[in-house]
């Protein structure tokens, strides 16, 4: 990612009301070999991370 994408993502994702500096930290990490496929892991530290959340049915569920 250049600098200028860099930025632009870091000034979208803390320019929010109750935005944290955090939310901009890198979530996946994305690796680029010639001849392969590009692969795209989840980091192991990301906060945010897909699948199934731990907040309780109720809540995770009342807008399904």
């Amino acid at each position: 990612m250049d600098k200028d994408a860099a930025e632009k993502r870091h000034d979208q994702l803390t320019t929010a009301p109750n935005a944290v500096e955090s939310d901009a930290d890198p979530r996946i990490d994305v690796t680029e070999e010639p001849g392969k496929p590009t692969r795209i892991d989840i980091r192991d530290d990301a906060v945010v991370r897909p699948g199934e959340s731990d907040e309780s049915d109720d809540a995770a569920g009342a807008d399904r």
